[in-house]
């Protein structure tokens, strides 16, 4: 019988039969690691920690970025307030699609070609939250396999929670801190929902959409929307026998792409071929952005736009507020249940419990 000291467990999730499992790190950066997780927080020592671009810290400010817990927020005011004038030295790009397409081999690819060329990359990859069990699976890291060894680059997955858009509410603050930390592109992977990302494209310089061929995609893309908000269509998978189909869309979505007005950037979108599983054209789509970025600056367009995200952000940042003022307060809580009761038993409208309990809140507050 094995002692104790000598039992292991493994994750089914990383280990691939015939294949000898390799440590991600050594023995000593993970006992560092722990140590650090172990620490009581030390507000100085974790700002100091982001700024000189340790991970760990960075990870650790995030999480306390993401709680809810509101003997939270004076820290992660503090944090943010630090890390500001430290922020805005990045390119943020969002990336988005319908589930397949390959946003994870895309990332991982494009990723790895940008560190290859001197850059810190950090991903913000969103993960949905199921509605009925409230989990998510938080697989990105396991997907990205290479791309998460790389030391310089920064994955975090985040439950999408009940974000619009399916991007998690505490995005923009991680933003912040990836650029104080030294990242200087920010990846956004959204949940590609298909119908509601505005969010993303409120928050990022390019809006970058992945479509397949092949798959009844070229007609959606027609379609005003998603589509719109695209500065690029990037047709992933596009090798093998998928390489004829993946070039006649880019000709249909090239000819949607003329029925748009102009973009207030002066852009015209661009459609791009790559593989990202064999890394073909991933040089292109940088080559790309790297062009957008520099007639964006020209024209003045990449620093309203930026004015433009962080009114968007004090929007939202207000919404949050209003909103965890009013569910967090235990006398809404009770009045709630009974107002739920009482549309269940049909003796209220949702329309009078909704007037109530605004009014109650309102009471309550002065």
């Amino acid at each position: 019988m094995a002692n104790k000291e000598e039992k292991t467990f493994e994750s089914a999730l990383g280990h691939t039969p015939g294949k000898e499992k390799t440590s991600n790190i050594g023995a000593q950066s993970a006992a560092r690691i722990r140590r650090i997780r172990k620490q009581k927080v030390n507000e100085q020592q974790l700002i100091q920690g982001i700024l000189s671009g340790n991970k760990t810290y960075l990870s650790k400010a995030i999480t306390f970025i993401e709680s809810d817990a509101t003997k939270h927020d004076a820290l992660v005011q503090k944090i943010i307030e630090a890390c500001l004038p430290k922020a805005n030295q990045s390119v943020r790009v969002g990336i988005t699609g319908v589930p397949g397409v390959g946003k994870s081999t895309f990332i991982e690819a494009f990723g790895n070609y940008l560190t290859q060329l001197g850059k810190k990359v950090a991903v913000l990859a969103v993960d949905p939250t199921s509605s009925i069990s409230k989990g998510s699976i938080l697989g990105d890291k396991t997907r990205m396999e290479e791309l998460v060894k790389n030391p310089n680059a920064f994955i975090r997955p985040t439950a999408s929670g009940s974000s619009l858009g399916g991007v998690a509410r505490k995005t923009r603050e991680s933003i912040i801190l990836c650029e104080a930390a030294g990242y200087d592109v920010i990846l956004i992977e959204t949940v590609g929902v298909g119908q509601s990302e505005t969010i993303v494209h409120s928050m990022t310089d390019f809006f970058l959409l992945l479509k397949l061929a092949g798959a009844g995609d070229e007609l959606q893309g027609i379609k005003r929307g998603i589509i719109e908000m695209a500065d690029a269509i990037i047709i992933n998978k596009a090798d093998g026998n998928n390489k004829k189909p993946a070039q006649k869309a880019k000709v249909e979505f090239n000819r949607a792409l003329h029925l748009y007005p102009q973009k207030k950037s002066k852009w015209k979108p661009k459609v791009k071929l790559c593989s990202a599983l064999h890394n073909e054209g991933v040089d292109e789509i940088w080559k790309m952005l790297s062009e957008y970025f520099t007639k964006t600056k020209e024209n003045e367009f990449f620093f309203y736009n930026r004015k433009e995200q962080n009114k968007f952000w004090l929007i939202q940042s207000i919404d949050d507020q209003l909103k965890r003022n009013f569910y967090g307060s235990e006398v809404i809580k009770k009045e709630l249940e009974v107002q739920l009761k009482k549309i269940d038993n049909n003796t209220t409208t949702p329309f009078e419990a909704a007037n109530y309990l605004l009014g109650l809140k309102t009471n309550l507050d002065k």
